[in-house]
């Protein structure tokens, strides 16, 4: 008798595992919605949008945001030209660009975006900030479920975590950050010992008034995230102080990383030849170092920020950051 009871347990336990089986497979089947914690409702700067399902379709309306839905293991089909990206995606992007990219088209310009060729992707999900595209909002949301940040640039971190809850991918999106700020923390300790604690400052050359930039800015949240000082004219909560010829000195540092912005007229360029034909330049030559503008400054995202930290390794001759 004990032993056809104990028998009879084992059927029943084995007949509600089965069913068990069976549920968990239908709940993955259906869209990934509720293994995924879909549908969910996403705040952000024009209110809450409900995204019902896992997207796997997005178009990103400001580059940054292309870099960041890249990061997060998603396609992205719909991208809008602009400075970092005109008619395709940029090579820092790497393997991104095929594995997550490779349907990647153009919609039209940052300020100009098609809403027909949006529509025409059929995407699930769309993504840009309120500074760009705050009256387009309720048109694009007849199109998919819209989010929008506030605004890009030294938010880049957070825009990447709102999107992350919008693509359920939110422990992707703190894994990166992490992995990227213990490769900044690395690469900066290996350079404040190597080099005493030097000074880093950094000069861009535009079509308008030349910039230094400061701690708010891409690049300077970067160097702050490696721990690296900054001349007490970029050592501010600010994103960029602009400069004269007159003021080249505020440009001095033990390390002078110079960009120069590729303006359709060169007017960037010729900027530049101004600033270091004049004697004031003279002095500063041998600590300059140039990089690459796209990077360093109009990236804004994870990827750029490797390669930023890439190349203060290199300048240093310290370890190169490894991403885990």
């Amino acid at each position: 008798m004990r032993r056809s009871w104990v028998g009879s347990l084992v059927v029943v336990a084995a007949l509600v595992l089965a069913g068990c089986g069976g549920g968990t497979e239908d709940a993955g089947s259906a869209g990934d919605g509720a293994s995924d914690g879909f549908p969910r409702t996403i705040e952000h700067a024009m209110g809450k949008t409900e995204v019902k399902t896992k997207p796997k379709r997005v178009v990103a309306l400001d580059t940054s945001f292309v870099d960041a839905t890249l990061a997060l293991d998603t396609p992205v089909v719909g991208y809008t030209d602009y400075r970092t990206i005109s008619g395709k995606l940029p090579d820092y992007l790497g393997d991104d660009r095929t594995t997550f990219g490779s349907e990647a088209q153009s919609v039209g310009t940052l300020a100009e975006p098609n809403l027909e060729k949006i529509a025409a992707l059929k995407p699930d999900l769309i993504v840009s900030a309120k500074v760009r595209h705050e009256k387009l909002y309720e048109q694009l949301s007849k199109i998919a479920p819209t989010i929008m940040s506030q605004t890009t640039g030294p938010t880049w971190k957070d825009n990447l975590r709102l999107e992350a809850k919008a693509l359920g991918q939110e422990a992707l999106a703190d894994k990166e950050i992490s992995a990227y700020e213990a490769a900044a923390k690395t690469v900066g300790t290996a350079i404040n010992t190597k080099a005493e604690n030097p000074k880093i400052s950094i000069v861009r050359f535009i079509d308008g008034p030349t910039r230094l930039y400061q701690n708010a800015s891409y690049s300077g949240i970067v160097l702050k995230d490696a721990g690296l000082a900054r001349p007490k004219s970029q050592d501010v909560n600010g994103f960029a102080l602009e400069i004269s010829a007159e003021r080249i000195k505020d440009a001095d540092g033990d390390a002078i990383f110079v960009s120069t912005f590729n303006d359709d007229k060169g007017v960037s360029k010729k900027t530049a030849g101004q600033f270091k034909a004049n004697p004031l330049w003279k002095p500063l030559e041998p600590r300059v170092h140039e990089v690459d503008d796209l990077t360093w400054m109009t990236a804004v995202g994870l990827q750029g920020a490797w390669v930023i930290l890439d190349d203060l390794a290199k300048t240093f001759g310290v370890p190169a950051p490894v991403k885990s």
